[in-house]
């Protein structure tokens, strides 16, 4: 799970720092850091998709913010892996009462529930 974490998040990290600084034009003398260089691989990138370049920043901010509820969905389900099936057997699972009726588990919480206290 940690190498998952790594391996999802440093991309993100690098195009953040590369975005944060090239945006500001903050290159330490890096070529790769300047204005310049920035503004021309969201040109050709937005040539290759047809889009104006300006639209491609929160495209990105977009997919990362989905890419965040994904990951944070695995996490959770890993997590909650054991609980998550007993919930579901027990919604799915029928318990014979008395008289010989099959009633499912989840009917007979409704039926808790809809009565008044």
């Amino acid at each position: 799970m940690k190498l998952f974490l790594v391996l999802w998040i440093m991309p993100i990290v690098l195009l953040g720092s590369w975005y944060g600084l090239s945006y500001y034009d903050i290159n330490f003398g890096y070529r790769i850091l300047t204005r310049d260089l920035h503004d021309l691989v969201f040109t050709i990138y937005g040539n290759l998709l047809g889009i104006p370049a300006e639209t491609i920043p929160p495209l990105v901010l977009k997919a990362v913010i989905f890419d965040t509820f994904l990951v944070v969905g695995f996490i959770v389900i890993k997590r909650r892996r054991k609980q998550i099936w007993a919930a579901l057997r027990g919604y799915f699972t029928s318990s014979v009462k008395e008289d010989g009726h099959t009633e499912t588990v989840s009917a007979h919480h409704q039926a808790d529930y809809s009565r008044p206290h």
